[in-house]
């Protein structure tokens, strides 16, 4: 959601009483942006053992960090249950064991760092988005790498978010071609800037080998506004048919009577996470 988080870095912790697996929390100092925030590793079943210390992993990074492992940390105490999810689909064989990367928002910078271009309503006079990729390139993804044994490369590296962080993630993929193998772009803003992103989609070719698309019926509240955005994702869609991704490579799911929040993007990842990984 649009809210901004108040968590204090200084002073955060795991709350382990709703985490399942091994969360481990980085405070992370960005250059491109001058602020600090937190990085939230999530560790795949027997990362530890040390018949696994060979073993590199895929990454899926995510963007509102916040709202993903931890109900005291996230938007109206829902999170994503990225834990709950990813531990139970690697241990059903269904995804690879992967390392999940939540990176929190910037908090009251979020919407700056979200929107790629200027915007009027609301007002976004100096956007940072386009420095997004960036970040995450030059400064988020080798930090994992130092830390964690992450496998290398466009098929090993996924990217998703919710809303803006939906917006900003299709946005990096076009920005940073062949740096993420799997996209998973939940509720996106493509509304912003009149629509700015979907005009810049339909000039680009290279995008990921698979990409989950989802949006709710009912996001926004107002009849007019929920068919503007159904039909916003259905026109990203068609972009995406034009480049040449079947039904193999993409997946649309328009959710009857879904919401703009948490819960809706909680219940389909599972979904998404069985379609991005499937053979």
């Amino acid at each position: 959601m649009e809210e901004p988080s108040q968590l204090n870095l200084s002073n955060a912790t795991v709350d382990t009483a709703s985490v399942v697996g091994d969360l481990r929390l980085h405070e992370f100092s960005s250059r491109v942006f001058h602020n600090k925030r937190l990085l939230r590793v999530w560790l795949p079943p027997g990362y530890d053992l040390p018949e696994n210390s060979g073993q590199h992993y895929p990454v899926f990074y995510l963007n509102d960090g916040q709202n993903l492992f931890e109900r005291a940390a996230s938007f109206a105490g829902i999170e994503w249950q990225v834990d709950e999810t990813a531990d139970r689909l690697i241990r059903e064989g269904v995804i690879p064991p992967t390392i999940f990367v939540g990176i929190d928002h910037a908090r009251q910078e979020r919407l700056k760092e979200y929107f790629p271009y200027r915007s009027v309503n609301p007002v976004v006079l100096r956007p940072q988005g386009s420095r997004y990729p960036k970040f995450l390139v030059e400064e988020v993804q080798p930090f994992v790498s130092q830390n964690y044994r992450v496998a290398k490369g466009a098929q090993h590296t996924s990217l998703g978010g919710s809303s803006l962080g939906g917006l900003i993630s299709l946005y990096a993929v076009m920005a940073a071609p062949g740096v993420f193998g799997r996209v998973l772009l939940e509720s996106p803003s493509l509304w912003v800037a009149n629509c700015r992103i979907l005009r810049d989609a339909r000039q680009f070719r290279q995008w990921p080998e698979k990409i989950f698309l989802a949006v709710g019926t009912r996001e926004a509240g107002r009849e007019d506004k929920d068919q503007q955005t159904v039909g916003n994702v259905r026109e990203l869609e068609r972009i995406f048919r034009r480049a040449g991704l079947d039904d193999r490579r993409l997946r649309v799911e328009v959710a009857e009577g879904g919401t703009h929040s948490e819960a809706a993007w909680a219940a389909r990842f599972p979904d998404a996470l069985r379609f991005l990984f499937a053979r």
